[in-house]
């Protein structure tokens, strides 16, 4: 079941592409624009347990962007670096709070890198994690 989906130009054709967090299969899959309204069939990446919501940024400062998933069921941030062809590595995967709900993207301690901030949904207590580019 897809839950979340960002728009995206991942493989610097100037065409959007999808990327899509499907949380049964424990994947995200990526569709690359034709250009004609149509896409290509769909490559998926195997994630954490439940991927429930996905943004796509350049993380590394490489000028590509790439995939940052929050993982409900494993508490993890999945980030998958992209290979510069629309293609992307396996994960590098990143422990957080409880039930993880949603990712966003942005230097929030002006040093002009990207961090990952994950509001996590945990039952006993709601928080948010913030993981710092380094």
């Amino acid at each position: 079941m897809p839950t979340s989906v960002a728009v995206v130009d991942v493989n610097s054709d100037n065409k959007p592409d999808i990327i899509v967090a499907i949380s049964d299969l424990n994947t995200v899959g990526v569709l690359l624009n034709t250009g004609n309204g149509t896409f290509n069939p769909q490559t998926t990446y195997a994630v954490g347990s439940s991927p429930i919501s996905v943004a796509v940024v350049d993380i590394n400062s490489d000028n590509k962007p790439d995939i940052i998933v929050a993982n409900y069921a494993s508490n993890t941030t999945s980030i998958l670096a992209n290979a510069g062809n629309g293609t992307f590595t396996a994960q590098t995967t990143y422990a957080v709070g409880i039930s993880p709900y949603s990712v966003a993207v942005a230097d929030v301690n002006s040093d002009n890198k990207p961090d990952i901030i994950v509001a996590n949904s945990g039952s006993t207590s709601n928080t948010v994690s913030v993981l710092l580019h380094c």
